[in-house]
C-alpha cells in the first residue's frame, strides 16, 4: 500500500461526498421558492439511506462474489473488509476499508440526481421507500456488473468514473418517475423560473470542486492516471460551458449564469466515464459537442414530447452519460490502457454501445417496476392543494424564506 495514495483517496472520498449537498443548492436554486427545502431534502437523505444501506449490504452486493448481475452476501456489516490492509483488492494501494468509503459516496450521490426528475409533486415517504429499493435493485447491480467484474465487465466494456452506473442509470430512472408521476399541476401554464440563481451558481461551482474527487480519485492512485483524469475533467467541463453559453447567445442573443452552471455540470457528466482513459484533447471535443446535444433534448425534444422532467436530470445525466459512454470507446487510447476506435479497434466502442443500452433499459425497467409497487401501497403523488401550497410547507410545515411581523431582532 501506499501512503500517498490513501491521503488521496480520502481526500476524493471527501470531495464527492461534498457534491450531495452541492447538488441540494443546484437543485434547490434550479426550482420554484414554495418547493426550495422539500428539493434539497430529496438530496440530503441519501446521505443517511444510502450510507447505512452500503455498510449493511451495498458493498458486499457490489463488490463480492463471480456473479454476472450481483454479488453475493459474503460482507454484510462489511465483515471481512479490512481498513487496515488491502487483502480483497490486493492490486489497490488503499485498504480495502478506504475502497469501500470511496465507492459508497458514489452510491450516495447517484440516487440523489434521480430526484430532480420529480420535484414539486412526489411525496417524500415514498421517494425514500424508493431509494431503498433503487439501491438494491439498480444501483448495487449495475456497480457489480460494470466495476464488480459482472457480464459488463467481462464483455469489454469500460466506464471510468460512473458514466453508466451513475449518470446513465439515474438519468433514465428520473425520466421514467417523471412520466408515472405525470405533469406538474401548473406545467406549461405558468412561468417556472429558477427562484434563486446564485444557489444554482455555488451549487454549480462546489459540484465542479467535487467532480475532481470523483473522476481522479477513481484512478485509486495518486498517479499519472489521476493527472489525466483531473486535466481531462476540468477540460470539459470548460469547452460545455462555452459551447452552451455559445448556443444559447444563437438561440436567443445572450448568455445566462443558469446557462453556464448547467453546461460545465453537462461537460463534467460526459467525460467522467472517460476521464483517465482519453488525452486532452478529446476531453475538448467531448465538451464542446454534449452541450448542444443536452440543450436540444432539452428544448426542443422535451417540448415535443411534453414529458415533465422538472430539472433535467435526463437531459443532463441521461444524454450526458450516454454520450460520454459512445465517446469513451471512440477516444481510449492505448496510452492510457484501452485501445478505442481512434486506435483502430472497434470491438472497444461495441462493447460499450451495448453497455450504454443495456444500462438504460435496465434501470427504467427496474424503475417502472419499482415505482408501480410502491403504489399499490401507498400514493406517490402529493394532492393537489399540497401541490399548490407547496411541498415545504405540506411535507416538511418549514419555510424557507419565513417573513417576520415587526423589526427584526
Amino acid at each position: 500500500m501506499n501512503t500517498g495514495s490513501i491521503a488521496f483517496i480520502l481526500i476524493s472520498s471527501a470531495l464527492v461526498l461534498l457534491m450531495t449537498p452541492a447538488l441540494a443548492f443546484f437543485y434547490g436554486g434550479l426550482g420554484r421558492r414554495k418547493n426550495v427545502l422539500n428539493t434539497m431534502m430529496l438530496s440530503l437523505a441519501p446521505m443517511a439511506i444510502a450510507s447505512l444501506l452500503w455498510v449493511i449490504i451495498g458493498f458486499s452486493l457490489s463488490f463480492s462474489g463471480t456473479g454476472a448481475v450481483i454479488g453475493n452476501l459474503a460482507h454484510p456489516f462489511m465483515n471481512g473488509v479490512n481498513m487496515l490492509k488491502n487483502t480483497l483488492f490486493p492490486t489497490n494501494p488503499i485498504p480495502d476499508g478506504l475502497f469501500s468509503g470511496f465507492q459508497m459516496m458514489f452510491s450516495i450521490i447517484t440516487v440523489a440526481l434521480i430526484t430532480g426528475s420529480v420535484v414539486g409533486r412526489m411525496r417524500f415517504t415514498p421517494m425514500l421507500i424508493f431509494m431503498v429499493f433503487w439501491l438494491l435493485l439498480v444501483y448495487y447491480p449495475l456497480a457489480h456488473m460494470v466495476w464488480g467484474g459482472g457480464f459488463l465487465a467481462k464483455l469489454g466494456a469500460i466506464d471510468f468514473a460512473g458514466g453508466n452506473v451513475v449518470h446513465i442509470s439515474s438519468g433514465v430512472s428520473g425520466l421514467i418517475l417523471a412520466l408515472v408521476l405525470g405533469k406538474r399541476r401548473d406545467y406549461g401554464h405558468l412561468d417556472t423560473r429558477p427562484h434563486n440563481i446564485p444557489f444554482v451558481v455555488l451549487g454549480a461551482g462546489l459540484l465542479w470542486f467535487g467532480w475532481f474527487g470523483f473522476n481522479a480519485g477513481s484512478a485509486l492512485a495518486a498517479n499519472g492516471q489521476a493527472v489525466n483524469a483531473f486535466m481531462t475533467t476540468n477540460t470539459a467541463a470548460a469547452a460545455a460551458m462555452l459551447s452552451w453559453m455559445l448556443v444559447e447567445y444563437l438561440k436567443v442573443g445572450k448568455a445566462s449564469a443558469v446557462g453556464a452552471s448547467t453546461g460545465a455540470v453537462i461537460g463534467l457528466v460526459a467525460i467522467t466515464p472517460a476521464a483517465g482513459y482519453v488525452p486532452l484533447w478529446a476531453s475538448i471535443i467531448i465538451g464542446l459537442l454534449v452541450s448542444p446535444l443536452s440543450y436540444f433534448m432539452m428544448s426542443v425534444v422535451k417540448g415535443k414530447f411534453g414529458y415533465d422532467d422538472a430539472l433535467d436530470a435526463f437531459g443532463c445525466h441521461g444524454i450526458g452519460g450516454m454520450f460520454g459512454g459512445v465517446m469513451t470507446g471512440i477516444f481510449a487510447t492505448s496510452a492510457f490502457g484501452h485501445k478505442g476506435l481512434i486506435d483502430g479497434n472497434w470491438s472497444l466502442l461495441g462493447a460499450n454501445v451495448v453497455a450504454v443500452v443495456f444500462s438504460a433499459c435496465f434501470a427504467a425497467l427496474i424503475t417502472f417496476i419499482i415505482i408501480k409497487v410502491i403504489s399499490l401501497f401507498t400514493p406517490i403523488r402529493v394532492s393537489d392543494r399540497a401541490e399548490a401550497v407547496g411541498l415545504d410547507d405540506s411535507e416538511h410545515q418549514e419555510t424557507a424564506y419565513p417573513t417576520f411581523l415587526g423589526l427584526d431582532s
